[in-house]
């Protein structure tokens, strides 16, 4: 699948998300739009996402998009996804990310084929349950793996499980990655062999596969499968009071 192929389909998909009309366009300054029920960002948060050469914004009332307008008036595309720099025009009181978006089309997977001994599992077991209590609330959260809605593909170091991988359906046919290891067992490739079986599952599903990541080493698992950098995701909570809900 060609790169601007790719950059269609990942813009449909967070167009669809932003529950607003709104649209990514290449040329001129990004698109701020009032979107209380967007999901781009958490609830009463501005959601900023660049693809490719353009960005949207979405943000919980008129008020705010009047501020984030003005803000992004002056600013490129990815200035808008730099904290440093948006901090510089807004109250910016809470971040979450920035994390990269990698996509994949089939024609550039490269998979893992030392991955024999990935099994699938459903996931409610039990060895992922203590894989997910092994890591810790905060970086389970973070992978989304409680969440999947594919099988999980599974790693076991005897009895215990030590790498799984999985993805959640989301709108556009897309299949958003999750990958965990445990703690101990960081370093050794699992990584790279739970999510290959993952992504191969999704692309024989006629799924897109999408791999969000905010760290360096989450970063080069996608690049080492394959995946293409194409975007940016940024959600950010204004300071100086609530941020309004109504109008």
């Amino acid at each position: 699948m060609a790169d601007d192929l790719l950059l269609v389909r990942a813009r449909e998909l967070w167009v669809d998300l932003a529950d607003a009309s709104v649209e990514f366009c290449s040329s001129g300054r990004p698109t701020v739009v009032a979107a209380p029920r967007s999901r781009l960002s958490p609830s009463s948060w501005i959601g900023i996402v660049r693809i490719g050469d353009a960005a949207i914004v979405t943000v919980p009332s008129v008020r705010v998009a009047g501020l984030a307008d003005d803000a992004a008036r002056n600013m490129t595309h990815d200035e808008l996804v730099d904290i440093d720099r948006l901090r510089t025009v807004l109250p910016v009181l809470d971040v979450l990310g920035p994390a990269s978006l990698f996509y994949l089309g089939r024609d550039s997977f490269l998979p893992v084929h030392e991955g024999a001994g990935v099994e699938q599992l459903p996931i409610g077991d039990g060895g992922l349950s203590a894989l997910l209590a092994r890591a810790g609330e905060e970086e389970a959260g973070e992978s989304g793996l409680e969440d999947i809605s594919s099988p999980a593909f599974c790693l076991r170091r005897g009895d215990e499980v030590v790498a799984a991988a999985g993805y959640q359906s989301w709108p556009r046919s897309v299949a958003h990655l999750s990958v965990l290891v445990a703690p101990h067992c960081r370093g050794r490739r699992l990584a790279r062999a739970v999510a290959s079986a993952a992504v191969a599952h999704a692309l024989d599903a006629r799924l897109l596969p999408q791999w969000r990541a905010r760290l360096y080493p989450s970063q080069r698992v996608a690049v080492a499968l394959g995946f293409r950098e194409l975007g940016v995701q940024l959600s950010v909570r204004l300071g100086d009071g609530p941020v309004d809900q109504g109008r």
